[in-house]
């Protein structure tokens, strides 16, 4: 094993906290689902389907972008064994932007009409994807294909924020766009890659 120099930190023990602060986080999205509703009576499917529908669908939508975040960060740090102070620092910061995920999470469930709370789910999205894409461009020093599918979250983010503004439900519908930057990178992968 190579020597560290005084300001390099292996990579791993972050992989270690990165998968540690990912996988706490996206539990604690379903933290307060079974708190969401007291019901009077034994509740039917139509009670059931009111109160947790768009609850779901808000889990669903912060689970897919912390995997797909986390996806990302793995690919990342398997590409860098070493990095430098301000390179974990940066990722600190990212990690920092995961942990807060459950909070502008449960703000979007319990109040999906506020334009305020929706905007501000969408700056954290958009903070979220934007340290993911600096990072990346941190790593690999210009445009590549990593680059492209990392800053495609991004630049879907910063409309959808905008559309929160004014249509908070219609939003996430923006927001869902955004895993087209695993389209991007599987087709370019796929182009890149000779045949076998």
């Amino acid at each position: 094993m190579t020597e560290l120099k005084p300001d390099q930190f292996e990579m791993r023990r972050l992989e270690s906290l990165s998968n540690t602060i990912f996988g706490v986080a996206m539990t604690l999205l379903a933290y307060d689902l079974p708190r969401a509703a007291v019901f009077t009576s034994a509740p039917d499917w139509s009670d059931l389907a009111r109160i947790y529908s768009g609850k779901l669908a808000g889990l669903a939508l912060s689970f897919i972008i912390a995997g797909v975040f986390w996806i990302s960060h793995h690919r990342r740090l398997a590409r860098q064994p070493v990095g430098s102070r301000g390179a974990v620092i940066l990722n600190l910061f990212f990690l920092l932007s995961i942990v807060l995920l459950p909070v502008t999470n449960g703000l979007y469930t319990n109040y999906p009409m506020s334009s305020a709370v929706a905007v501000l789910y969408g700056l954290h999205l958009t903070a979220i994807a934007g340290l993911n894409a600096w990072l990346w461009w941190r790593i690999l020093g210009g445009w590549r294909h990593e680059i492209m599918a990392s800053m495609f979250p991004l630049l879907v983010f910063i409309p959808g924020t905008v559309v929160a503004a004014f249509a908070p439900r219609v939003a996430p519908f923006v927001w869902f766009i955004a895993f087209g930057g695993l389209v991007i990178q599987r087709f370019t992968i796929a182009r890149s890659e000779p045949d076998a």
